[in-house]
């Protein structure tokens, strides 16, 4: 099992994205932390469902944007698991709206979840990567941050600054052993997505821009996250892995 006795927190974890990550993780022997803001229990079917394949597993109720409660989700997983070797900032939502329309409340709301949170996760992670001189972040961004999206100028905004901002704490962490990636990713068969892939003229433009002329799936996006969570990658650090069936090269 390539992440055997690790133990990973994976945001926003209760469903789509960062579910089909957080069971890929246990497959491979990690211990993780599921969690959600809202949806309780999605997030104990998943803790149960990690828990049947053998790994420990806890939820925990935190909202990305708030220190406290990101510190004390760090905390928990450190106190259930013994050590916190992994964490994947995957939490956020849209806001969606043209910039002329756009308010300063859907602006402030998408940003702070999709790059202050990853701040905050990280810098409570910190400590622990410090101490035991090692560490794995990996950051969801999206082809949105790479070539804009119309109507979601928030979104753009905060996956494109994602990207800088991983390779700054890729240079700041380097010296803890600590590995700082991002995934990118297009479009996925998620809730977050569900307009785009039944909408038949969304459809349409959208599998234009994909080159292999479908929508991803947690197979296809899953075994990214374990090799950059995995030793497998211990000397790869600030990049930008695009699982989007080439939708970024558009």
């Amino acid at each position: 099992m390539k992440l055997a006795g690790r133990a990973a927190v994976v945001t926003g974890s209760s469903r789509g994205v960062g579910r089909n990550v957080a069971l890929a993780f246990a497959n491979e022997g990690a211990d993780v932390l599921i969690n959600y803001s809202s949806s309780e229990g999605s997030a104990l079917e998943v803790v149960e469902a990690i828990r049947k394949l053998g790994r420990k597993s806890v939820a925990v109720k935190a909202d990305v944007v708030i220190k406290s409660e990101v510190e004390n989700l760090m905390d928990t997983a450190k106190k259930e698991f013994g050590r916190l070797d992994i964490v994947v900032n995957n939490a956020g939502f849209t806001r969606p709206a043209m910039l002329t329309k756009m308010t300063e409340e859907q602006w402030d709301a998408v940003v702070d979840a999709h790059l202050k949170g990853p701040f905050l996760c990280i810098q409570a992670a910190s400590k622990y990567f410090q101490e035991q001189n090692y560490g794995k972040v990996i950051n969801v961004s999206s082809v949105a941050g790479l070539v804009g999206t119309v109507g979601q100028a928030n979104y753009s905004a905060a996956k494109g600054g994602i990207l800088s901002f991983t390779k700054s704490v890729a240079r700041e962490m380097a010296r803890y052993n600590v590995c700082a990636n991002v995934i990118s990713l297009g479009i996925v068969e998620t809730d977050m997505t569900a307009k785009i892939r039944h909408d038949e003229k969304l459809k349409e433009i959208y599998m234009n821009r994909i080159l292999m002329k479908r929508f991803g799936t947690a197979d296809d996006i899953s075994p990214a996250f374990v090799f950059l969570a995995s030793s497998e990658s211990d000397y790869i650090t600030g990049q930008v892995l695009c699982v989007d069936g080439g939708y970024g090269m558009v």
